[in-house]
């Protein structure tokens, strides 16, 4: 059983904007390193999920995010760019993720591309990480790290209780993010959590 599996287990109590429809349980994480091929990783997702599409050093980034959203559009799978609305505009994306200093300026100009459906994430490391998010026009929020991860290794993670503290405080759905595997995941079961984001525990199940 593999972490996509578990996922139904959480508590899915947070509504959603009338627009909008209901918020994905699981959000895949690119990373040109630790997943070279979303487009294939996109393959084995089910539906109800989204891919925050970040490849941010690749020099055919546009390329691989319209054959992304070519894929993830077949399996009902919503496709976000992270940090570039232009991108996300011209290729179709359903949305946008904004990391966490980009979220910290507020409303920025990227609101000025935003087409009406978009789901918009933000990155967050704090409460009031959190409560910037909401300000700057986020429809959710991916909190991290919750446990030690690959990802940031020189980042304290914040551990279940205290990511289920900050998570029942936010005013916005929140997402788990950080060092999620099928051990880790119980821990989180029953919680506040909206649902989860990772990168290599949808894949081979942590």
């Amino acid at each position: 059983m593999t972490v996509t599996d578990q996922g139904h287990g959480l508590n899915l109590s947070h509504t959603t904007r009338p627009s909008q429809g209901a918020l994905p349980a699981f959000f895949l994480m690119t990373d040109e390193k630790r997943l070279p091929d979303p487009v294939a990783a996109a393959t084995v997702l089910p539906p109800n999920c989204a891919v925050i599409f970040r490849h941010y050093g690749v020099p055919d980034r546009e390329e691989i995010a319209r054959r992304l959203i070519a894929v993830a559009s077949r399996k009902n799978i919503r496709v976000l760019i992270a940090a570039d609305a232009r991108l996300a505009l011209k290729v179709g994306a359903d949305g946008l993720h904004l990391p966490e200093s980009m979220a910290a300026l507020g409303p920025g100009p990227w609101r000025a591309w935003r087409k009406p459906g978009w789901l918009v994430t933000a990155a967050a490391h704090s409460p009031m990480a959190l409560f910037q998010a909401k300000a700057a026009g986020a429809d959710a929020a991916l909190l991290s790290p919750v446990f030690p991860t690959a990802s940031h290794p020189d980042r304290a993670p914040l551990g279940a209780v205290r990511f289920q503290s900050w998570c029942r405080r936010s005013p916005l759905p929140t997402y788990a993010l950080g060092g999620i595997s099928i051990s880790t995941f119980k821990r989180l079961r029953g919680g506040s959590a909206l649902g989860y984001a990772g990168i290599s525990g949808f894949i081979n199940g942590g």
